[in-house]
């Protein structure tokens, strides 16, 4: 069976997108596809359409939405690398970036003067996110110029806002009630800060982990066993899994906090310690992100708001002011609004790279042998 699919760089990831008309309503079907289309079960996914990385081995399934005041529903999908499986339990902010642009492109809302709106809802989460692409003379735009840190090439600005991002998964900004404490992995104790808003985090305090922040991808990479620890213990702690559950990589997102301090990008750039407000290193399921999900910095643009969290701790920013984080492809900056935050803002690009019609066997084909 054929699929008609449509790839985006959205951001600092690439996501193909499905029309949901052509899609399956199953989920467990939706799976069986992805799988078989990205050669989910190959570690190296070489015959399919995944780029063998987290930040590429992405998807979602796009329609429009029946909800009142909501133009996009999509569902978003992890797809597994080596596992054959399919992650369900997350949002991708890059993806929701690209799925603004393909709405705007595909006419699934209507072209504005110089901005067009697009409102978004993700299905896995229940989260709503506003985006404004740029249409220049009500025109949509294959190219842009606009450049985000993690990559050289330019895209169409699109503005993208979480709305209302506190508590989604777990109904608290701070799902244990507090903005720190501390954590035992093994031999060692942690200070974390367990923070919900955008996704799900588990935030380490860098200096009192024997760490700066700012690591190099190289030097995550040795981290990657006790950060995923950390992640599984603070799963349980936020409500999030049952103790004795089969520990998950995806939710909650973990990472390391620190100070700013002077560091290289992975383009080469030089950035200075005056530069930015707090270092973040995240992980992208058991991988070093090479930049930062947007959910992971709306989380860390919310923390900032809350005394005592390890960011608001590591920060140079004023609560409630724009934040820039220093990740390893360089700064971003977000813009929280409202003590909630009611609103959290961040600049993205986007661009349609290509159409497809993929090659997948029939998923009840599949099911029966």
């Amino acid at each position: 069976m054929h699929v008609p699919a449509t790839l985006v760089r959205g951001g600092t990831s690439k996501c193909w997108l499905f029309p949901q008309v052509h899609m399956p309503a199953d989920r467990d079907r939706i799976e069986r596809i992805l799988v078989d289309a990205y050669g989910a079960a190959d570690p190296v996914q070489l015959d399919g359409i995944g780029g063998a990385t987290p930040t590429t081995s992405k998807a979602a399934v796009v329609g429009a939405s029946a909800h009142t005041g909501v133009d996009i529903d999509y569902l978003f999908a992890q797809v597994g690398i080596g596992t054959g499986t399919v992650e369900w339990g997350s949002n991708c902010g890059n993806c929701a970036t690209a799925i603004a642009l393909y709405a705007v492109t595909e006419g699934l809302v209507p072209l504005g003067d110089e901005r067009t709106p697009v409102v978004m809802r993700n299905i896995n989460t229940g989260a709503v996110l506003e985006a404004e692409v740029d249409t220049p003379g009500g025109r949509v735009q294959e190219f842009g110029d606009r450049t985000v840190p993690g990559t050289l090439a330019g895209g169409v600005p699109v503005n993208l806002t979480f709305r209302h991002p506190a508590g989604a998964a777990t109904g608290h900004l701070l799902p244990t009630g507090r903005p720190a404490e501390i954590l035992p992995i093994g031999a060692r104790s942690l200070t974390v800060s367990m923070v919900d808003a955008g996704a799900p985090v588990v935030l380490v305090d860098a200096l009192r982990a024997r760490r700066t922040g700012a690591e190099t991808l190289e030097h995550m990479r040795t981290d990657v066993p006790w950060l995923r620890s950390a992640r599984h213990a603070a799963a349980v702690r936020m409500g999030l899994a049952a103790p004795g559950d089969a520990p998950g990589d995806a939710v909650p997102k973990v990472g390391l906090v620190g100070p700013p301090v002077a560091y290289t990008t992975t383009l080469g750039e030089q950035v200075g310690a005056h530069e930015y407000d707090v270092s973040v290193r995240m992980l992208s399921m058991n991988c070093p992100h090479p930049a930062i999900g947007l959910t992971s910095a709306v989380a860390v643009a919310a923390a900032n708001l809350a005394a005592g969290t390890v960011v608001a701790e590591a920060s140079t920013a004023a609560a409630g002011g724009l934040l820039r984080i220093g990740t390893p492809a360089g700064v971003l900056s977000v813009e929280p609004s409202g003590s909630g935050p009611d609103r959290v803002t961040v600049a993205r690009a986007a661009r349609v790279l290509c159409q497809a019609r993929i090659l997948v066997r029939d998923p009840a084909l599949s099911a029966a042998a």
